[in-house]
């Protein structure tokens, strides 16, 4: 009897000791939440000495935010009494005598003792371990930011690369169109140039033999074979100068107040020397007179245009170029009575060095129509055109009056 006396005293003191003596805070609390018993770790935690813990509510140990729902989760657990750990995956905190937080970890179990139920909590401070896993997560998101900018200059690196592979290949691309036009310009111009030479020679050889006012008119027909001749030399290098800056970049935009009533008259009266017998040129403009345009690129554009309508029209045919200007805008469309372009190749028209089938009679580079476009692409312009065989064409540009 006395070893057995002596042997549950040992175990008392043991426990005793194990409560007082542990690292972790123990706080243990009736079913009604209050305080009856905490060990000095606890009162160390949470910032109170001798047994100040006793008869507090345990919801004085929670920040106030937390209190209320603290109650209810109190009231579940003593519900159902189970030894768990609180708040799996769960930031908890706790709050000290000054009213200051710290994060901590807490374990549940109970007990009944003269059919009371106790709960018994488990603390653990946790701060430098939240400390820790913070500086560990910076730790991590600075390496994942060192990363992503690695892998943003690799990133970068390779698209700069690609894109030189892009613009070399671009480049060598230019340069075999380059090449292929300058060849094409050598083949063409030798067709092309002797025809008219070939006129303005026989036609100089003949205006000599003629003398005297009884051939006058034949002078005046050869001197006008000639002025057609030269006209059409002139167009066909435009195109080959044009075609040329183009392709090179050389091409700006220099707007200036351009009175495009003046400039259409002067074309149709610089152009007058390719006319056929018995074609003519009708123009007519409205709205405002001038506008704020390139010179030289409506220039070439209104030489193509006319030129074309004038080539592809038989003799004794109109055409008619019609210009307007308002706040918005500047419309310039060329109609002429010609032989049309086949449905079937309209889609290639704009195509550099194409002709259509039915024009291989005629002379022309294939060049005035790409270059017409591509004018209009730097001037933020468009061009549409209907067309019918043996009926006639209608070109009409629309370029925004800046």
């Amino acid at each position: 009897m006395a070893i057995l006396e002596t042997k549950n005293k040992f175990d008392m003191e043991s426990l005793n000791a194990l409560f007082e003596y542990a690292t972790e805070g123990i706080i243990v609390s009736d079913k009604t939440g209050t305080i009856i018993k905490a060990n000095p770790s606890a009162e160390r935690l949470f910032g109170y000495s001798g047994n100040e813990l006793l008869d507090k509510k345990i919801e004085d140990l929670v920040p106030r935010r937390y209190s209320e729902n603290h109650v209810k989760h109190r009231e579940n657990y003593n519900a159902h009494p189970h030894a768990r750990s609180m708040g799996k995956n769960m930031d908890l905190y706790a709050k000290r005598k000054d009213d200051s937080e710290f994060p901590v970890e807490i374990s549940l179990s109970y007990y009944k003792q003269d059919d009371k139920q106790f709960v018994i909590a488990f603390i653990i401070d946790v701060t430098e371990r939240k400390r820790q896993e913070e500086n560990i997560k910076k730790l991590n998101q600075d390496l994942e930011q060192k990363v992503d900018e690695r892998t943003k200059v690799l990133h970068e690196a390779l698209i700069e690369l690609e894109n030189s592979k892009e613009k070399l290949s671009e480049a060598l691309e230019t340069e075999k169109e380059l090449n292929d036009m300058k060849s094409r310009f050598v083949t063409m111009a030798s067709h092309e140039f002797r025809t008219p030479l070939s006129t303005i020679l026989s036609s100089i050889s003949l205006v000599n033999k003629y003398s005297g006012g009884e051939n006058d008119e034949k002078i005046q027909k050869h001197v006008h074979r000639i002025k057609s001749a030269v006209t059409n030399m002139t167009l066909i290098l435009n195109d080959f100068l044009s075609a040329e800056k183009l392709e090179e970049g050389k091409v700006t935009l220099r707007n200036e107040d351009l009175n495009i009533q003046e400039l259409s008259e002067e074309i149709i009266n610089e152009i007058n020397g390719i006319l056929k017998s018995g074609q003519k040129v009708i123009y007519s403009h409205s709205g405002l007179p001038s506008a704020s345009l390139d010179k030289q690129m409506v220039r070439n554009i209104l030489l193509n245009l006319i030129s074309n309508a004038i080539k592809f029209s038989p003799e004794n045919k109109v055409i008619e170029l019609v210009t307007a200007i308002d706040s918005q805008q500047i419309k310039i469309t060329v109609i002429d009575q010609g032989m049309g372009i086949p449905l079937e190749e309209q889609e290639y028209l704009f195509q550099r060095f194409f002709r259509a089938r039915n024009v291989t009679n005629i002379q022309g580079t294939g060049l005035g129509l790409n270059i017409v476009g591509k004018y209009l692409e730097i001037m933020d312009g468009n061009i549409t055109f209907e067309s019918q065989v043996d009926i006639g064409t209608t070109f009409k540009i629309v370029i925004p009056n800046k």
